[in-house]
C-alpha cells in the first residue's frame, strides 16, 4: 500500500506534524465548533498547561500565567478534557494512613503533544522538560496497556503535603501497583523514598521504578527496570 500524505508528513518531520496537529485542534475543533471565541487567549493556555505537565494542578498559577480569570482556565481545561486531549490523574486516598493532598495532577494525553505545546530555547533546563516527557511516556503506556488487555485499574498518583510522591498506582481487581519514573541513570536511596513510604503504608502492593539504566535492580520490595524494558513487558507486570 502506498503512504498517505498524513503518514509522508509523520514520517518527514514529526515535530512539525505534531505542532501542526495542536493548531489544527485549536483551529478546527475548539474555535469551530464554538467552544471558545478567544483562539489568543486559548492558545497562551495550551502553553501555560504545557508548563502544568506532570505536576499538581494549579488553576490560580495557570490562570494568571495566560492571563484570564480562573473560571476561564478551569473552561480550558474542561474543553481539553472534553476533546480527550488532557488527563487529569486523582490523587490516591483509600484507606489512607496518612493525609494526602487534594488535587489532580495534570497531563496531555499524548508526549509528542506535550512536547509541541511546551516552548523550549536556550535558557529553558532541559531537565525537567525531559523529565516531564518520560513520565508522559510511561502514563501513555499504561494507559493503553490497561485498555488494550483489559486489565480494569483506575490510574491515580499519591503525595503528601510533605512531598513524598509516586508517580503513578493502579488499583483494581488484580491489586495494587505503583510506579516511579526516573530519568537518571543511578538510583539513590533519595529517589526510592516516597516509594518505600507508599509501600509501608500499602504493603501488598506491588513496586517498581522505571528509570534510565542499562540493569533490573532488586532494592527490597522495590524492583528497578530500564524504561524500554520495562513497557515492554507492562502486561505481565501489572
Amino acid at each position: 500500500m502506498l503512504p498517505t500524505l498524513y503518514d509522508t508528513a509523520k514520517t518527514a518531520d514529526p515535530g512539525r506534524y505534531l505542532v501542526t496537529y495542536v493548531e489544527t485542534y485549536l483551529r478546527e475543533e475548539v474555535i469551530a465548533e464554538g467552544l471558545t471565541r478567544q483562539a489568543g487567549a486559548f492558545a497562551r493556555f495550551l502553553e501555560a498547561a504545557s508548563f502544568s505537565q506532570g505536576q499538581v494542578l494549579n488553576m490560580c498559577e495557570v490562570a494568571r500565567e495566560c492571563a484570564v480569570h480562573r473560571r476561564v482556565a478551569e473552561n480550558y481545561f474542561g474543553i481539553l478534557d472534553d476533546l480527550l486531549l488532557g488527563v487529569r490523574l486523582p490523587v490516591f486516598e483509600k484507606r489512607a494512613q496518612r493525609r494526602v493532598i487534594a488535587h489532580p495532577k495534570f497531563y496531555f494525553f499524548d508526549v509528542g503533544v506535550y512536547r509541541a505545546a511546551r516552548p523550549c530555547g536556550p535558557l529553558d533546563d532541559p531537565g525537567p522538560i525531559e523529565g516531564a516527557a518520560l513520565e508522559s511516556l510511561v502514563l501513555q503506556e499504561l494507559r493503553a496497556t490497561n485498555q488494550n488487555f483489559g486489565l480494569g485499574y483506575d490510574l491515580y498518583y499519591w503525595r503528601t503535603p510533605g512531598g513524598m510522591e509516586v508517580d503513578f498506582v493502579l488499583y483494581g481487581t488484580r491489586g495494587v501497583v505503583a510506579v516511579e519514573v526516573k530519568c537518571k541513570r543511578r538510583l539513590t536511596g533519595h529517589d526510592l523514598r516516597g516509594l518505600r513510604t507508599f509501600l509501608a503504608d500499602y504493603p501488598m502492593a506491588k513496586g517498581y521504578v522505571f528509570y534510565g539504566g542499562d540493569h533490573p535492580l532488586h532494592l527490597d520490595a522495590i524492583t528497578a527496570l530500564p524504561v524500554a524494558d520495562a513497557l515492554r513487558r507492562l502486561p505481565e507486570l501489572l
